[in-house]
Order: C-alpha cells, then sequence, then structure tokens
C-alpha cells in the first residue's frame, strides 16, 4: 500500500514545474493522467539533444508512473473528455496563463461546476491574477537569486539546474497533500495558487533574512557563505574541494589536523562572527596551506578530524559514485520501445509505504485508448475522434 493510492490527479501541465509535482505524487501511489496536446506532445519531448528512440532525456526526467493521454482540448470533444475526467480526479494541476486557462475550459470556476470536491492547483510566474509568463531563468533574475550567484567580480548566474521550478514542484507537491489531508477531515477541496515567483522569494531563506534584518543588500561571495567562515572552495595541488566549518569546534579540528595552531589561537579568528568580519584574511592562510597538499591528503585529513568536506565532482563523476549505488538513486529501466535505460531515481525513503516504479515514461498518447474506456467511451467512438484528430494514441507492446 502506498500513502496516495486511489488518489487520481489529472495533470494539465507542461515542462518542469508542474510535472515534477505530479510525479511526486505518482511515486507515492496517485493515478496521474498526464494530458497533452495532440500535435507535439509535451513541449519537452522536443527539448534536446540528448535523445533515445526519439525521446528526450528531459521529458523522462520528470513523468515516471504517469499515463499520457493526447487530447485536443480546443474542441468540443476534448472539452467533453476533460470534463469527465474532472468529475472523477481527486486533484487538478495545470500551467496555462488565466485568458488560455479560461479559453480551454479549465478555469477553477469553470472545473467546479463538476467538481465541488476539487482540489485544483494553478502553477504560474507571478500568481493565477497575473498574465505575465514566467520561466524558471526569470525567475532567478528578477528574485535575486542570480545576484548572490558566481563570482563577486563575474556576471550573475544563473544556477546549473532549473532550481525555481523544481522548488515550485516541491512546494506544490507539499501544498497537494496538505489539501487532501484537510479534505480527507472536511469534505472540502480548494484551489492552490502556485507562483514560480513565490517559490523563489522563499527560497532565498537566510539571504533574504540577512537582508530584511541586517539593512544590507546581500554581496555576490562566489563559493563563500554569508554567514559562515570558513564554508567554501578551496583549490589543492590537484584540483579543489569543499570544506565547510560550521562551529567552533570543527574550527579548532582543521586547524589542529593541519598545523595551523597560529590560526587557531589568532584572536581574529577565535569566534565564527570574528571569521566572518576577517573572511578575507582568513581564506587567504587557508587557501596558501590546501594549495600545498593534494585533495585526497586533504579529505583524509578532514576525515580525521571529523570536518564536513567532499571533492568537487562531475555530473557523469556523481551519477557512477558509490555513495549513488548506496543510495540506490538510479533507476534500471527495461523500456518495451527505448531499451534499457537508468534514469535518477526517487529520493523518498519511505519505510513502510516506499515509492514503487510502475511505469516508465510514457509515449506520446500511450494510454488514450485506455483511459477513454475507462470513462465509458465506446471504442467506435474513440476511434472516430482518432480519426478526426482530437485524440493521439499511440500503441505500444509490453
Amino acid at each position: 500500500m502506498q500513502p496516495l493510492d486511489g488518489i487520481k490527479v489529472l495533470d494539465l501541465s507542461r515542462v518542469l514545474a508542474g510535472p515534477f509535482c505530479t510525479m511526486n505524487l505518482a511515486d507515492l501511489g496517485a493515478d496521474v493522467i498526464k494530458v497533452e496536446p495532440v500535435a507535439t506532445g509535451d513541449e519537452t519531448r522536443t527539448w534536446g539533444p540528448p535523445f533515445v528512440g526519439g525521446e528526450s532525456a528531459y521529458f523522462l526526467c520528470v513523468n515516471r508512473n504517469k499515463r499520457s493521454i493526447a487530447v485536443d482540448l480546443k474542441s468540443t470533444e476534448g472539452k467533453r473528455i476533460i470534463e469527465c475526467l474532472v468529475k472523477q480526479s481527486d486533484v487538478v494541476i495545470h500551467n496555462f496563463l488565466p485568458p488560455v486557462a479560461d479559453k480551454l475550459g479549465v478555469s477553477y470556476n469553470h472545473i467546479r461546476e463538476f467538481n465541488q470536491e476539487v482540489i485544483y492547483c494553478s502553477v504560474s510566474g507571478y500568481g493565477s491574477n497575473d498574465l505575465r509568463p514566467g520561466y524558471d531563468y526569470i525567475m532567478q533574475a528578477v528574485g535575486g537569486l542570480m545576484r548572490i550567484t558566481g563570482e563577486p567580480q563575474g556576471q550573475p548566474m544563473k544556477v546549473g539546474v532549473a532550481i525555481t521550478d523544481l522548488f515550485t514542484g516541491l512546494y506544490a507537491t507539499i501544498a497537494i497533500q496538505a489539501a487532501l489531508l484537510f479534505k480527507q477531515r472536511t469534505g472540502k477541496g480548494q484551489r492552490i495558487d502556485m507562483a514560480l515567483y513565490d517559490a523563489q522569494i522563499a527560497m532565498l531563506a537566510n539571504v533574504a533574512s540577512n537582508v530584511l534584518i541586517g539593512g544590507k543588500d546581500a554581496p555576490r561571495l562566489g563559493n563563500g557563505h554569508p554567514n559562515i567562515v570558513p564554508y567554501q572552495l578551496f583549490d589543492t595541488a590537484d584540483g579543489s574541494v569543499i570544506i565547510t566549518v560550521g562551529n567552533n569546534h570543527q574550527f579548532a579540528a582543521l586547524c589542529r589536523v593541519f598545523g595551523l595552531d597560529d590560526v587557531l589561537l589568532d584572536p581574529r579568528f577565535q569566534t565564527n562572527e570574528l571569521r566572518v568580519a576577517n573572511r578575507d584574511t582568513l581564506v587567504r592562510v587557508l587557501s596558501a596551506t590546501f594549495k600545498q597538499l593534494t585533495t585526497s591528503q586533504i579529505l583524509a585529513g578532514c576525515a580525521e578530524a571529523n570536518v564536513p568536506s567532499g571533492p568537487v565532482l562531475s555530473v557523469k563523476e556523481a551519477l557512477e559514485a558509490e555513495d549513488t549505488a548506496r543510495r540506490d538513486m538510479l533507476w534500471h529501466v527495461n523500456h518495451p520501445v527505448l531499451g534499457d535505460l537508468r534514469l535518477v531515481a526517487s529520493p523518498l525513503k519511505l519505510s513502510e509505504s516506499p515509492v514503487c516504479y510502475k511505469r516508465v515514461p510514457p509515449r506520446h498518447g500511450e494510454h488514450t485508448v485506455d483511459v477513454l474506456n475507462e470513462l465509458g467511451f465506446l471504442p467506435e467512438q474513440v476511434q472516430s475522434w482518432i480519426d478526426k484528430g482530437v485524440l493521439k494514441t499511440c500503441s505500444i507492446s509490453h
């Protein structure tokens, strides 16, 4: 048994934030029906290379455990199909702008005509009452993240993955599960207005708090930490290493293991507050020491002193690392069309109700016929809609 067994989710979202949310729900047992445009499907199917069997790696990363149906939402028949799906759904999620949602008949007020108890989650850039489109990259810029990312004298930089989209998807996952619990207790559905902008502001966390409390704008510190020193990347004789000192005990241990007794006794470095105030001086002294040592020597010393540290790995190296295998973070997929694949697994580790991988990421319209049959439509009716272009199907032998 899984936590969300029996929960039906109608997923009208595409790209990353919404699909990431619905994949989390599907991993926890929800029956997620992904609705895609007939002509193209989710646009991320074409975002590549790399591709495998015509499917993009991007699409494969956030669409496992779902069923795909391809429906023309602009058609009268398509609207009828969506209305039937809404009636049986616990959750509806989309990322259309308000005018588009109205035009397609999937606005909150319209959806509630068919299901008063539905949990309705809209994902947008700036909120459900704002007409501006919003992508992750824009949100990193307008939400302050890029101005605190990158080297102090360099350009503002975006994070290497679409982190605002991912955070929004996680917040949506949390909100939907809270709404499901509320519905279980009260019988009432509700509307969830999830904005990328809000998620970006929220994820500024301690940096935002520093600005609000301290009154000064946040600097760009490269690989340094605004509130802790030393807590950053250091160059070594053969590469680089991350060292994170979170308290005075760890700082003392770091100094002792590398023979830096003079640094440990220096009055400028006795507390974290002093170390932050004298950041440049301390980092310069530590850097001179670490540049004389190899990465493995530094990691060994930190391990001996119980000071958190780690090498700086490439993505390929991280995926092939022993810890990745030990934590079962790769999902080995036997796809009926694409063959043997490796994809990233869920990080959710629940002892009594673990994540299950029931379905590989679906082909475009793979489950159209099955879902329409479940809704009670006759085979000849379904076929006529396929012939008309209202539906698309993809036959796969499992």
